[in-house]
């Protein structure tokens, strides 16, 4: 057995490094672009005249810095060879996800709107999987070069983590289907031309089949944007939407007619494991840097890194580090091995306890870093804002348990959806 990281996916690594010192880092340091991660963050992400959305001129240097990236090669890394990616693996991608969360916040990799310059684009995965010709033709080389995207629309107002349990309707009425209902928590929908919406089209509430998914245009008669929701992390771009007798085709199917939940289940195991991976590599950073300033600063006449209440509680969230990283490392190994859905009580188990961890090291790295790390001249009260949403959101942490309970205790088996592996 070999925990070696496989040569060629360390020496990407460097690449990556480098890649970042000459494109990327002047980027952000170009025409104050720099404005954007430091203490005054918020508000020049935020565009308040537009009830608090992403400022464009923010996204549009999000936009550069993945052309660039696109360009140099790394964007599409965990693509299909065919579509210009360098096939990557979900052991590759975890790996980077955590090794660019590791170098702290930066254009190279946006904690708050998982942006980074090595794509995880997870739209394109689903759309290779699940789309159909004439959608692949439509989207693919859009999706694979960031040039176009989708929303999802699938937490329902009143149900949250219950996928199953969906008040949005869609009845056919001869060529078309007729889609009413609301949907909470479309992220990058103030952008995107499309929502992937999900709805009950035959069967109960609960039922597993018969939740079809449509790629929904925004622009649609009926579809409203009601508010965008302002939360714990600034700038927002989570609507709450409507669907009043918005009519699509059966061309804007996607998955399948009644097998919408699959998708769902494909789209959270596999940025699951990544985004588990990200928040280690952002606990990584603040627990880091937390040794380096008990180090420096020397209170009372000796460095704080002399003093058990400093050092006990940064050795224990170390040690979660690493017995985390190995579980990462073999779990995307397996999905790589086994398959996807191979994994998904391992996948909870990351998930869960990565973000949880993340959470406590940013409070850690506050409370030793006192009051310059409570401010937001240090990353950590920002670090500890945008990862303790993964704490509920894609699965709350008590969703993830139940789900490796059902595992545990034999209620639930481990299998692929129908038609996915």
């Amino acid at each position: 057995m070999d925990f070696e990281l496989p040569k060629e996916l360390a020496d990407y690594l460097v690449e990556l490094d480098e890649f970042i010192e000459r494109e990327i880092k002047p980027l952000e340091r170009q025409d104050d672009n720099v404005r954007f991660f430091d203490h005054r963050r918020e508000d020049a992400r935020t565009d308040w005249d537009r009830g608090g959305l992403p400022n464009r001129q923010w996204e549009e240097l999000l936009a550069e810095a993945r052309r660039r990236a696109d360009a140099a090669g790394h964007y599409r890394y965990p693509f299909p060879a065919q579509y210009g990616g360098q096939d990557g693996t979900n052991l590759g991608m975890a790996v980077i996800r955590e090794h660019l969360a590791s170098k702290g916040l930066g254009l190279h990799c946006d904690l708050q709107n998982e942006h980074a310059i090595v794509g995880n684009n997870v739209g394109l995965l689903l759309m290779l999987h699940y789309g159909t010709d004439q959608q692949k033709q439509e989207w693919v080389e859009d999706l694979a070069g960031g040039r176009r995207g989708f929303a999802f629309g699938i937490t329902e107002p009143k149900h949250g983590s219950d996928a199953t349990w969906m008040e949005t309707r869609a009845v056919r009425d001869g060529d078309e289907w007729v889609i009413n209902g609301e949907k909470t928590w479309n992220t990058g929908v103030h952008h995107a031309a499309y929502d992937l919406i999900f709805a009950r089209t035959s069967g109960n509430q609960g039922d597993g089949q018969g939740i079809t998914a449509f790629l929904v245009p925004t622009d649609a008669p009926g579809f409203k944007v009601e508010e965008y929701l302002w939360t714990f992390n600034m700038p927002t771009d989570h609507a709450h939407i409507s669907l009043t007798d918005v009519r699509v085709g059966d061309d804007a199917i996607f998955g399948g007619e009644g097998r919408g939940l699959q998708v769902v289940q494909h789209f959270f195991n596999e940025n699951r494991i990544r985004q588990a991976a990200s928040s280690l590599g952002a606990a990584q950073y603040c627990i880091d840097r937390s040794v380096e300033y008990a180090n420096e600063r020397a209170p009372f006449g000796k460095p704080l890194a002399h003093n058990q209440a400093i050092q006990f509680p940064l050795v224990e969230l170390q040690t979660q580090c690493e017995m985390l990283r190995a579980l990462i490392h073999k779990t995307a190994w397996l999905m790589d091995r086994d398959g996807a859905f191979s994994q998904s009580e391992r996948v909870s188990m990351c998930n869960y306890w990565a973000n949880r961890l993340c959470c406590d090291a940013a409070d850690r790295a506050m409370q030793v870093h006192g009051g310059l790390g409570y401010s937001r001249h240090m990353p950590f009260e920002h670090i500890y804002r945008h990862h303790r949403r993964y704490r509920i959101t894609e699965g709350a942490e008590e969703i993830q348990m139940r789900r490796v309970a059902g595992y545990m205790f034999g209620f639930m088996k481990q299998r692929a959806p129908k038609g996915v592996e």
